[in-house]
């Protein structure tokens, strides 16, 4: 076997570690900004909106060379696995540059395209923390780029490593911008591209090491090379677009969750909140998986390839039943922790109720496409995932919402049958995986 239980560990581990933390993170990150005031909080959430598409942008180009460069390993084809870490960090990097020139250039314009007139102290706000993310996205995308690289060496412990660090520096630079220095929406951005900026030259340099098996030590490794740059994107293009459309398809929903009054929009927010718990692990294994399924697939072994992902997707549904039985058990407690009415808090425990019994689908909806992926064959993830997104999970939420009168649970439904379509069909393609294999994940 291509990897032991204990290589497995030593991968899967500090992925979910890293996957906590980035949601322990993001709470923290709310609460801060909450104390500089509403104004601030609503240009934050405007910016992020904006950086969360950024971000999946950069990391499905991210994946897309951790496919290649694991491929390339599992032939025990470290020359080309090296020059592919060189194309993934020029791709990446001047992407990121485009985006950041964009942004800056067009800072409040943008902003205006985009979210339209909002109030004058929200888009103040706005434009400050846009201007700083903008800065960061550069720093964000080396990271990124360095992190899928050490991911597809099977080592997830470094990227683990300083991706805590990183998040430490942002926490505490928050807390003392914001309550010593009193720098309001600056002091939750500056931060942010501190904390970024650390993690990119790190890994920069933790790249360079002779003992890793890819390794980036030379300049002439960024020259642009047409062939491998393909490779590359045959992969992050169409997971670029699947992320970008489904977030796309979310904003789609919120208007629609808005229509249906604060109480509606309070308990649906505070349930995709806590769900996002359960997704935890199925994340953290999907990426182990690029890496797991990548290096398989590279080395000719389509049957273990196979069997991994029937592990992991155990692992999947072992980890993600724990998660929802105390979720379902406890759903009154966490609930009360946001201090919602009781209207809101009644809808929010009968939505975290429904979505911990339809989590049953939700590994072979979402995991399980990783492997494929992993095999070049995003394209067809991402022509069913947006075709099941905007036809079953948003055209059903109108359906049930607005025809059938389910209220705020039609869009949950709606998204659990979105959940099943994708399970079916990706069931169906994993079961002729071997078959399809010698075609598909070819490097050539």
């Amino acid at each position: 076997m291509m990897f032991t239980n204990e290589d497995l560990k030593k991968l899967l581990w500090p992925l979910i570690v890293e996957q906590i933390l980035a949601v322990l993170v993001g709470m923290v990150d709310v609460v801060m900004v909450a104390a500089v005031g509403e104004a601030a909080v609503s240009g934050v959430s405007l910016v992020d909106s904006i950086s969360i598409l950024i971000i999946q942008l950069l990391s499905a180009l991210a994946t897309g060379g951790a496919v290649v460069a694991a491929q390339y390993i599992g032939r025990k084809d470290t020359g080309n696995a090296c020059r592919a870490a060189g194309q993934l960090l020029f791709v990446t990097v001047l992407v990121s540059l485009a985006v950041t020139a964009a942004a800056l250039v067009g800072n409040r314009p943008l902003l205006m395209v985009i979210f339209g007139h909002v109030e004058q102290d929200v888009m103040d706000n706005a434009v400050i923390y846009f201007f700083l993310c903008a800065l960061s996205y550069p720093f964000l995308a080396v990271y990124n780029s360095c992190a899928a690289l050490y991911r597809a060496m099977g080592n997830s412990r470094i990227s683990m490593k300083v991706s805590i660090v990183m998040n430490l520096i942002n926490a505490v630079g928050n807390a003392f911008c914001v309550f010593v220095l009193h720098m309001g929406v600056a002091g939750v951005g500056i931060p942010t591209l501190v904390s970024r900026a650390f993690a990119a030259v790190t890994m920069l340099i933790l790249i360079q090491r002779q003992d890793n098996v890819i390794r980036l030590t030379d300049v002439r490794q960024l020259k642009p090379e047409g062939k491998m740059i393909r490779r590359i994107l045959a992969v992050g293009i169409p997971n670029g677009l699947e992320n970008s459309i489904f977030q796309v398809g979310k904003l789609t929903l919120q208007s629609l969750v808005s229509s249906l009054g604060t109480a509606a929009l309070a308990g649906y927010a505070v349930a995709n909140n806590l769900a996002t718990i359960a997704y935890l692990p199925g994340n953290a294994l999907g990426l182990g998986l690029i890496t797991i399924a990548g290096q398989c697939v590279g080395a000719g072994e389509y049957r273990q390839a196979r069997d991994y992902t029937r592990k992991l997707l155990i692992l999947n549904y072992i980890l993600a039943g724990v998660i929802c039985v105390f979720m379902f058990a406890g759903q009154g407690a966490l609930v009360s922790i946001y201090g919602l009415s009781e209207e809101s808090g009644q809808i929010a425990k009968e939505m975290i109720a429904a979505h911990c019994f339809a989590m049953a689908v939700w590994p072979l909806a979402f995991t399980l496409p990783y492997t494929l992926r992993a095999s070049f064959d995003a394209r067809f993830t991402m022509i069913i995932s947006i075709f099941s997104m905007w036809v079953f999970r948003i055209g059903f939420a109108y359906l049930l919402v607005l025809l059938f009168g389910f209220g705020v649970l039609g869009i949950w439904y709606g998204m659990f049958i979105d959940w099943i379509f994708r399970a079916a069909v990706f069931v169906w393609r994993f079961k002729s995986y071997e078959k399809r294999l010698p075609k598909m994940g070819k490097l050539a």
